[in-house]
């Protein structure tokens, strides 16, 4: 979808990104502007359908105003099926949201009780982060989304309290680093978990000219193996009380323990977070030659022309 500007005469192609996708500092920025905490999208939830995108702008609607537009609209649908994606869910949701978890850890996380609630509570929010930000547009049963959540937290609280228990055992430099490899490895088991219809199904994968071509298991392997990054990404959450709990300037003044802590990581996060999602183009792509022999055949009989690479969402 492109947008001619009055003035200056110039075309913005909406179905892109505002910042250069090829490069690490493009898809930084790109995720910086979408990340930003709990953006609003009342004036624009049509933004898609108005005439700002349909029509040449009026000379009082500036670019900035159109991207600006595009990025509240783009921070809150989802990009495969167009539906507001939950609040809680959006990447614009990870700072508050993990900052408050953490802070839960940090004062609650002595009793073996505690540690279940806010290992469960941790990975409750991940599998929902997750599954919002998927890809592909398959519809899930209720029993599916269900079946994915138990086997998703369930797995991850238990990989984690396992590992947790370790700590005791290690001295005192590896047991700081157990709770970061705990809360990594309970990630790779929630990821794949709540994104098992993509693997079952495939996700959509388009040509050049984004033409849909079918829906690819191997696609949606390679996007969510990309996604294990962020297995890490919620690391510093487990090590943040740990690092705080050292000796120094913090054990002579017992009661700036959390709000330092608290502070450090939000600062931490709000980098960390679109830094980590930048690694990988969320509009992925792998050659045509690496997709299914079926799929292959499939699209070969209903297209004159194949092409050598093909694109889809992986999802964040």
């Amino acid at each position: 979808m492109y947008v001619m500007m009055s003035c200056p005469k110039q075309r913005i192609n909406l179905d892109e990104p505002r910042y250069d996708q090829e490069t690490y500092t493009g898809r930084a920025r790109h995720f910086f502007s979408n990340g930003q905490p709990f953006k609003s999208v009342r004036n624009w939830q049509n933004a898609r359908g108005s005439k700002i995108c349909n029509e040449p702008l009026p000379i009082d609607v500036t670019e900035d105003q159109l991207w600006r537009a595009k990025v509240l609209y783009d921070s809150a649908f989802h990009p495969d099926t167009g539906e507001k994606m939950n609040i809680i869910g959006r990447m614009s949701a990870q700072v508050p949201m993990n900052v408050l978890i953490t802070g839960g850890m940090i004062i609650f996380y002595k009793s073996t009780p505690a540690v279940v609630f806010w290992q469960w509570l941790n990975q409750s929010f991940n599998a929902l982060v997750n599954y919002t930000n998927r890809s592909g547009d398959i519809q899930q049963t209720n029993k599916q989304l269900l079946t994915s959540y138990l086997c998703a937290t369930g797995g991850a609280v238990g990989t984690a309290l396992t590992l947790n228990s370790l700590v005791k055992k290690m001295p005192p430099i590896v047991g700081r680093m157990v709770p970061f490899a705990a809360v990594a490895a309970a990630n790779c088991i929630n990821i794949p978990l709540m994104r098992a219809q993509e693997l079952r199904h495939g996700t959509p994968i388009f040509d050049e000219q984004n033409n849909k071509l079918g829906y690819s298991k191997a696609a949606a392997q390679s996007g969510i193996g990309q996604n294990m990054y962020g297995a890490t990404r919620n690391g510093y959450n487990a090590n943040c009380d740990g690092l705080f709990r050292k000796r120094g300037t913090l054990c002579r003044y017992p009661w700036l323990t959390v709000p330092a802590s608290l502070g450090i990581l939000g600062l931490c996060l709000t980098f960390a977070t679109p830094l980590a999602c930048a690694l990988f183009k969320q509009k992925a792509s792998m050659p045509y030659k690496h997709l299914e022999p079926e799929l292959r055949e499939e699209i070969e009989k209903k297209w004159d022309i194949v092409p050598t690479q093909v694109y889809f969402n992986k999802g964040l």
